[in-house]
């Protein structure tokens, strides 16, 4: 659950806050039930009133929950205060014994969960609450993997996370090599996989991207790990917290695509902007299977549209992802 200080206000003046819910894979789930792709969540939720609401959320978005398992004393919370100009955004973690950080191998039925399911997307945010959890991630992936599964990897590098002993460029890496498509920014792959690329300072649309960097760096990436098909690197530079410019690029089969350059002058929430560039991606790589570049179109017109909406869900249409990828981004009251 996400708990947000009204408005620019900072944790020390909120006397409230905005309850919604989200996080990483729950978010990519959404983008899919919304883009019309049958989608099943696995988690571990408390059997109280406030995972019942969240259980109602994502039923709303046509996320399927049959295969929630449930324990535990709580739901993970996490406080966020709004980024404002050069004031950057804050994030406090209460993610400490909740239902899923407690979570054991064995408590889910992953031949079950796999039975008439096509693809298998994870993140390292499910590896880094604890070493149980890290076990229950590495436990589905073999599950996938023994189904023959696609499986795709968000590496989703969270520091303030990483605390029971044990760094990502330790849990990781062994879990990757187990994914036919990963997803990270450039500061993520350097991070977490130690693969270095030139940095992404767009000011404007007219920047030209270092696309020999970012290729070098993409072979890197296969080289270490050769079931990888498909790299996607994302890049945001933030000029301020209110004005970013988004780009991605995709490796696959020798050969580097990328999107034009994205100019947000008024951001209106950043979270959940990568999560909706996994989710338009899958879906751009099931609904247009013999076209890369457009599935790499489709997916950063979704990141680029989730810096419009409040809150961790990318609530918008396939229609509204195809109208930007056109160049209609003019905002003008559709009647």
């Amino acid at each position: 659950m996400r708990l947000t200080a009204p408005g620019y206000l900072r944790f020390a003046q909120a006397k409230e806050y905005v309850a919604t819910f989200g996080g990483s894979e729950a978010n990519v789930a959404v983008s899919l039930a919304n883009f019309g792709i049958d989608t099943e969540f696995i988690t571990r939720l408390p059997q109280n009133e406030i995972a019942q609401s969240c259980l109602s959320q994502l039923r709303s978005y046509n996320v399927g929950t049959k295969h929630i398992v449930y324990g535990g004393k709580r739901l993970g919370i996490y406080f966020l205060e709004n980024a404002s100009i050069s004031r950057g955004s804050k994030v406090v973690y209460d993610r400490a014994d909740s239902a899923f950080a407690t979570i054991a191998p064995g408590m889910i039925d992953w031949q079950a969960v796999f039975a008439d399911a096509t693809w298998f997307h994870w993140s390292g945010v499910a590896a880094s609450l604890s070493p149980e959890a890290a076990d229950v991630c590495r436990e589905a992936i073999l599950a996938a993997d023994k189904l023959g599964l696609t499986i795709s990897c968000d590496l989703n590098f969270r520091k303030n996370l990483w605390n029971y002993g044990k760094s990502a460029t330790e849990v990781l890496p062994e879990m990757v090599a187990y994914s036919d498509a990963v997803f990270g920014s450039h500061d993520e792959y350097r991070k977490v996989l130690g693969i270095d690329m030139a940095d992404f300072k767009a000011l404007d649309t007219s920047y030209e991207m270092d696309l020999v960097s970012y290729e070098k760096a993409a072979k890197e990436m296969v080289a270490k790990f050769p079931r990888c098909k498909k790299v996607f690197i994302e890049f945001r530079n933030t000029i301020n917290a209110n004005h970013n410019t988004l780009a991605s690029v995709l490796y696959s089969e020798g050969t580097m695509k990328h999107t034009r350059v994205y100019d947000i002058t008024h951001v209106v929430d950043c979270v959940g902007v990568g999560d909706a560039f996994v989710g338009g991606m899958i879906y751009g790589l099931i609904a247009y299977p013999h076209d890369d570049q457009k599935a790499l179109d489709f997916a950063q017109a979704a990141s680029t549209l989730k810096n419009t909406i409040q809150g961790d869900f990318n609530l918008i249409s396939v229609a509204e992802v195809e109208g930007l990828m056109k160049g209609d981004g003019s905002g003008r009251v559709s009647r």
